[in-house]
């Protein structure tokens, strides 16, 4: 029981907000973007770094993306194997 409190207590609201503080990172990281190859005398090396910079969020947020999704199966695991268990008494 434990274990379902950490997880909506404090997993699954940690995990929702990393991910909204993601977005919010991915709209800086994008304006950076924009900035940098509009003033950049050198437009290939600006998209390259804004293709590194892609890569590295877009790796991020599935990260998040999949740490907030098992965090809500192990949770629904846990109040499946409890409502199966309040079947049986």
């Amino acid at each position: 029981m434990a274990e379902l409190q950490m997880l909506l207590e404090e997993e699954i609201p940690a995990g929702r907000s990393a991910l909204l503080d993601s977005f919010t990172n991915l709209e800086r990281v994008a304006e950076y973007c924009e900035s940098n190859y509009v003033q950049s005398p050198d437009k290939h090396r600006a998209l390259e770094e804004t293709k590194n910079y892609t890569t590295q969020s877009l790796a991020s947020v599935a990260y998040l993306i999949n740490t907030l999704a098992n965090n809500v199966l192990q949770m629904l695991d846990i109040q499946a194997s409890h409502t199966s268990l309040l079947l049986f008494l």
